[in-house]
């Protein structure tokens, strides 16, 4: 056949002569399928194919399909929401125990309150949403059909952030009349989303869904009240300071400007630093030993430093010590899964050694500490010290909150910090930013800066980096004796202009460009703002450069 092609699927190979949609080629049960990867790129189910191709469906468990199934889920839950409270404003954040949380924001004259019959009422249209399988048709309008769109229907939230937007089109989805956009791919109808669990959680609903990390189950719902009420109070001050979507952060860049804008949110971080050393130093004759732990580009370097220096204002000489220094040779370091030395393991680091020699200085003894040479790939001795009193020791790493790291020291000299920036901050009321994408952000930025890794290399990484906090670090944030919430809500304004270009440059037929795609469409919603005006100390510092702390 002329202008015929060939498609390999599930081992058999198919011949079509016409356009062919991906969900048309899946035999048996097409439900299970949520995305799909052709010549290695990913694509919608919908997606049609014209040339020689090789398909692989992708389940839910996939780490590509976990954003396009939780995407998917928020937008049937607010349709459903559209039909049993239809003038109720809902609000979709990122909670505890890895799931969405569901607020109902009322109106003037209805003062609204959730409770279990109204879940339940809830659960039964979604389900029905569900059982239906209505095609989610993807449609693209002009910038002032979705306005129109978006008013017709009550959604200012939406259409305050359309003018932010340097496309002169939507790519809106309608399922069985209802219209809305998530800013992600979708699922091709409604039936692909069936595991979700609901709970009533406070004022509002959990939601539960399927997790990559788990294989593609749920996980189990796990209550964190620390890292709760930390949200709680990031939303809080958001809101106090309007700071809390995309719009009002972009506001605040443009009419009031960077100076006022920038300070604000440095003061917090002040603020917070104050607080924190009142409480030690308060403490100090019993604090000896202060630990720090977050995930991976929190900004733990620069904080430690921060406090160092506040502590110092309070008549402490706080002294640092790198955990690094007490990694084993690489050849003494327990394997993963992957026959790889796994360098995140608690293993790695040489923990009796650490324990004796954090007991052994706490208690007035002097100690030769270590020193890894990461060019010889070994240990070899590093500086002899004794300590003060008034000298608490600060060490931080993903393993500093960990007992098992400080067995020897007595709890009441411990004091446990955990940080990360926890982001509450929405592109519109149903779709807020990942707290987690943020992070990455600020890696993908530091990694080029000072390591010289594109963006790729960052991305590919990310996966195995995401697997080591979830072993090692999230489980230990609910021991904190404080949380320092490192966000700053003016930093995305700032670092769109070090990041676009490197996530514009990915292959888009490579396998990290829906990643790259995911983060470059709510990173172009932001306005720019020029960084000359921010601290030399400010924990943003740490990842676009030119920090007091660099070779501290």
């Amino acid at each position: 056949m002329e202008n015929s092609f060939k498609v390999k699927i599930n081992n058999e190979i198919l011949t079509f002569d016409k356009k062919v949609k991906i969900l048309d080629l899946i035999k048996g049960d097409k439900h299970q399928y949520i995305y799909a990867k052709v010549n290695n790129r990913l694509r919608e189910l919908t997606y049609e194919i014209f040339y020689d191709a090789e398909v692989i469906l992708l389940k839910k468990g996939d780490e590509h399909t976990n954003r396009i199934y939780e995407t998917s889920l928020r937008y049937i839950i607010a349709y459903a929401c559209s039909k049993v409270f239809p003038n109720i404003d809902i609000k979709f954040s990122y909670n505890i125990s890895r799931s969405i949380f569901l607020s109902f924001k009322g109106t003037a004259n209805n003062n609204f309150k959730i409770n279990l019959t109204l879940m339940n009422k809830l659960k039964e249209e979604i389900d029905y949403i569900i059982s239906q399988d209505y095609p989610l048709v993807r449609k693209v309008v002009s910038n002032e059909e979705a306005k129109k769109i978006y008013l017709q229907r009550n959604l200012f939230d939406k259409i305050d952030i359309i003018k932010y937007r340097p496309e002169k089109t939507v790519h809106l989805y309608e399922c069985n009349g209802y219209v809305n956009y998530m800013y992600s791919h979708m699922v091709p109808s409604t039936g692909h989303i069936q595991d979700y669990k609901l709970r009533l959680y406070g004022n509002g609903i959990i939601i539960q869904y399927p997790r990559s990390e788990v294989k593609g189950e749920i996980p189990e719902f796990k209550d964190a009240p620390i890292f709760g009420k930390t949200l709680k109070d990031s939303y809080s001050w958001a809101k106090l300071v309007n700071t809390d979507d995309v719009a009002s952060i972009n506001s605040y860049a443009l009419n009031d400007g960077p100076i006022d804008f920038i300070n604000m949110c440095e003061q917090r971080h002040n603020s917070m630093l104050a607080d924190l050393g009142n409480r030690i130093s308060s403490g100090s004759e019993n604090i000896r030993l202060i630990c720090i732990a977050g995930p991976s580009s929190s900004g733990k370097t620069t904080f430690a430093n921060r406090l160092r220096v506040e502590l110092m204002s309070k008549g402490l000489r706080p002294i640092r010590l790198s955990l690094d220094d007490y990694y084993k040779e690489r050849k003494d370091v327990p394997l993963d899964e992957n026959g790889e030395p796994d360098l995140e393991c608690l293993e790695a680091l040489e923990v009796e050694r650490i324990n004796e020699d954090l007991y052994k200085l706490i208690n007035g003894e002097e100690v030769t500490l270590p020193r890894f040479d990461f060019k010889l790939g070994y240990q070899v001795p590093g500086k002899t010290l004794k300590i003060d009193e008034d000298q608490p020791l600060i060490i931080e790493g993903i393993h500093a909150l960990n007992d098992k790291l400080t067995s020897l020291i007595p709890k009441h000299q411990k004091f446990k910090i955990f940080i990360a920036p926890q982001a509450q901050i929405n592109i519109d009321n149903h779709n807020p930013i990942s707290l987690t994408d943020l992070r990455l952000v600020r890696r993908i930025v530091r990694d080029f800066q000072f390591r010289g890794s594109s963006a790729e290399e960052t991305i590919s990484m990310w996966p195995s980096v995401r697997k080591g906090e979830f072993k090692w670090i999230y489980d230990t944030q609910e021991n904190a004796d404080f949380v320092f919430n490192s966000l700053l809500p003016y930093e995305l304004c700032i670092v769109r202009k070090y990041a676009l270009p490197l996530l514009n440059a990915i292959d888009k037929n490579g396998p990290y460009y829906l990643t790259a795609n995911r983060l470059i469409k709510f990173l172009k919603l932001f306005v720019d703002m020029d960084d000359k005006w921010i601290p030399c100390n400010s924990i943003l510092r740490e990842f676009i450069g030119n920090s007091c702390f660099q070779d501290v």
